[in-house]
């Protein structure tokens, strides 16, 4: 490695450090569950941030009648306030009857059936991912409502806000949650002094907003349907109440009892806080319309006409205002996270979504949220009353799915006091349908109807997701092959050349002394003749050297074509060889060297053929050039198969490792969560796999440390050459590749450029295996 390419590798993982901090082992996990004091800020800024453009959004649509619409948002308030303490105490019987997390997806799905409960969780990833734009968007105004100067930067100030939120998230929930917590009580005690302030200087005449005299002539006129479509709007306010319920195993144990605490403390401090800005706002005579929300927002008018636009307590409230909307997004990457690896682990999204980062959080999750709330913010321009529209439809959706599956769980199981518990739930939801209802009906022509259309294409998605891990599955699990099948390969040895690489392959294949061996020239035709003399004198004991003709316009497609044609007994192997100098450890030699790695991506969907890389690094030249004058070969050939599950894949690529005789051969398993190696164990003792299994700790989830170590301890003898059999699965489509987890192209990164290691790949065609012979 060179010293530029080393310096940037340590500075990469430096900066990462900075940024990140240190990867948690696996057994910390129970030392990031979060008290009260903390778990408040994380779940709950989210509701307690909606104070902040609640009342605003309910004004915006009553405004549209005229200023004396305006004496309407008080009854409006009330009936909403209401609405949220009725959810709140649903969700706490939710919580204690989930105390492993009760979320609308687990609670539909359990007692409604898989498509409701899918349903309810498009609804709510579509909401998390709507609470991140409008927290960004709204953080944003009110950032330029203290700075007028920056408006015309409000997209790029968003999405940078998105930027530096995903990275706290990426450094644990434990740091964010302290992180979040001054912000979070800030705006609370801010807010609480706001409102007795107000109250007290209205006892003796209250001051009146600057925009009380607002001229507001009537755009239409005042209907239910209007005031209906007022009270959709400040229903925003209900969002992130289900955060609790999704991230109950977040908690510091007794996780329910805590949990259903924090609710209700949310919900007091919520509705307590929400009614009082609705007050004020009417007792201060605040007018708004759409041209003045963009610069100045009500909560900022009630601030500078309670205490004054100079006075520090404004500033106070604008930057924790600011602070809490920005953070409030915060809720959405806890549960997205959390919800989209309970998805994945139920099969109804990529496996990826599964992976724990290295501190402790669903990492792809985070940076998945972040893109897409990114692209809405620059889609909609930042605008927080176009994304408003977007918003409460799924929140709804799943808050009705979710309070009505729990009435039929408690008439299904008939606990103790069920009755009243189902009759909470049904008071739930029965109110929270209303409103999904309303909500649907007077937003849908500004903007919900895109969510409601979204809303069943994510529910296909999820089947079709489902459906291909439970395809798949079948054929894994379908016990085609055995493990004690035995099978032979026939060696194919790719000849570029008599260089250095060619003959360090050589001396790779004297080690592994394959049954039988085909040279096969892939060089300048006119260079044949010459170069079968001199492969007599070099490597006379792996047979004459063979020519393909087209090799040398199109060398992919006869290699191809020659491989096809070789006679092989079903269950036996072909293996390409194909030995590669390596000029220097940047992946950027790959772009310049195309043919071969084409050529290996098309071997991959070859039936029967294994591809076998022979890398020369740098580092083993000298040694290369020692053996191409003097032959000789490793002592020992080891042969490690790193293995993920237990199933026809894993005892394909076992088959193909006792195949090559090696000295040694193990399975490898990295245990990164203690719980998965008994069934890795007991799934290997039922398919009676006569290898050895190696577990090995992998307390960081990274496995290439673990694996690096593994091979070195065979290595570093000095006289062994190590293979590493890949288990590779190749799906019927290229894109469902995305459905997978890659480890294996991440090994064969990783171990390409170290020494005295042979990267072998096993492919597992899932088309041809599903109708594969038993016992092959």
């Amino acid at each position: 490695m060179s010293s530029v390419e080393r310096e940037s590798g340590f500075t990469f993982g430096i900066l990462k450090r900075i940024l990140l901090g240190r990867a948690l082992a696996t057994n910390k996990s129970e030392h990031q569950l979060l008290p009260k004091i903390l778990a408040l800020p994380v779940f709950a800024s989210d509701a307690l941030s909606s104070t902040a453009y609640a009342t605003e959004e309910m004004m915006l649509v009553l405004i549209t009648a005229g200023a004396g619409a305006l004496v309407y948002k008080i009854p409006v308030g009330i009936a909403i306030g209401a609405v949220l303490a009725i959810v709140i105490t649903s969700y706490r019987q939710t919580v204690r009857a989930y105390p492993q997390g009760g979320g609308s997806y687990i609670v539909a799905k359990e007692n409604l059936g898989t498509v409701p409960g899918l349903v309810a969780a498009a609804a709510i990833l579509t909401d998390y991912v709507l609470t991140v734009a409008v927290s960004m968007t709204a953080g944003t105004i009110a950032i330029t409502s203290a700075l007028p100067t920056l408006a015309q930067h409000k997209v790029v100030i968003a999405i940078a806000l998105v930027v530096f939120i995903t990275l706290i998230n990426l450094r644990g929930v434990k740091e964010a949650s302290t992180f979040f917590a001054f912000p979070t009580y800030g705006f609370v005690t801010m807010i609480a002094v706001m409102i007795v302030v107000g109250f007290i200087r209205c006892l003796g005449g209250c001051p009146i907003a600057a925009s009380a005299t607002l001229q507001i002539e009537a755009e239409v006129e005042l209907t239910l349907f209007l005031v209906l479509r007022a009270f959709a709007s400040g229903a925003t306010a209900l969002t992130g109440v289900e955060a609790v319920a999704d991230g109950v195993p977040a908690f510091r144990r007794p996780q329910a009892k805590n949990a259903a605490g924090t609710l209700a403390i949310m919900g007091a401090l919520l509705i307590t806080m929400f009614i009082g800005v609705t007050i004020l706002a009417t007792l201060l005579k605040v007018r708004v319309n759409a041209d003045i929300a963009s610069s100045s927002s009500v909560l900022s008018q009630i601030g500078k006409t309670v205490f004054g636009e100079q006075h520090v307590f404004f500033y106070l409230l604008q930057v924790f205002t600011a602070g809490i909307l920005i953070l409030a997004a915060n809720t959405s990457f806890q549960d997205f996270p959390r919800l989209s690896s309970i998805l994945a682990r139920d099969r109804f999204m990529p496996s990826q979504f599964r992976n724990r980062g290295d501190r402790l959080v669903f990492s792809n999750g985070v940076v998945v949220l972040a893109v897409l709330a990114g692209f809405l913010i620059y889609t909609f321009d930042a605008n927080l009353t176009r994304l408003i529209q977007l918003y409460v439809v799924g929140v709804f959706t799943a808050f009705t799915l979710s309070q009505t599956g729990m009435v039929r769980r408690w008439i299904r199981l008939k606990g103790q006091r069920w009755l009243r518990s189902a009759v909470i739930n049904a008071v739930g939801a029965v109110a929270t349908g209303i409103v999904l209802v309303i909500v649907t009906v007077t937003k849908f022509q500004l903007g919900a109807r895109l969510v409601v259309g979204a809303i069943p294409l994510i529910v296909l998605f999820f089947l079709a997701v489902h459906h291909h891990y439970e395809r798949v599955g079948t054929i894994l699990r379908a016990r085609r092959l055995s493990a004690k099948a035995e099978a032979r390969t026939h060696v194919v040895l790719l000849v570029p050349d008599l260089g250095l690489a060619t003959m360090d392959a050589v001396g790779y294949l004297r080690a592994v002394r394959p049954e039988r061996v085909t040279p096969l020239y892939v060089g300048p035709p006119e260079l044949f003749e010459s170069t079968s003399l001199e492969w007599d004198r070099k490597a006379p004991r792996l047979g004459r050297l063979e020519t393909v003709t087209g090799a040398d316009e199109h060398p992919v497609r006869a290699v191809r074509s020659y491989v096809r044609a070789l006679p092989r007994e079903s269950g036996d192997f072909v293996t390409v060889v194909i030995p590669e100098e390596f000029s220097g450890r940047s992946w950027l030699q790959f772009v310049r060297r195309r043919a071969e790695l084409l050529l290996k991506s098309s071997l991959l969907f070859e039936p029967g053929v294994v591809v076998t890389n022979v890398p020369l690094l740098p580092e083993e030249l000298a040694a290369a050039q020692t053996r191409s004058e003097r032959p000789t070969e490793p002592e020992r050939n080891v042969v490690l198969v790193p293995v993920s599950a237990v199933h026809d894949a894993t005892v394909r690529a076992i088959t193909y490792a006792k195949a090559l005789h090696p000295a040694a051969i193990e399975g490898l398993f990295f245990v990164t969560e203690p719980a998965d190696a008994e069934a890795i164990i007991q799934g290997w003792h039922d398919r009676e796999i006569d290898v050895p299994l190696t577990l090995v700790e992998a307390p960081f989830r990274d496995l290439g440390d673990p694996l690096l170590a593994e091979v070195r301890t065979h290595t570093a003898r000095g006289d062994t050459i190590v293979t590493v059999v890949l288990p590779e699965l190749v799906p019927a489509h290229w894109w469902e590749n995305v459905l997978h987890n890659q480890t294996a192209l991440y090994m064969k990164r990783l171990l390409l450029f170290e020494p005295d290691v042979v990267v072998t790949s096993v492919p597992f065609r899932l088309r041809e295996a599903s109708g594969a012979p038993a016992g092959t």
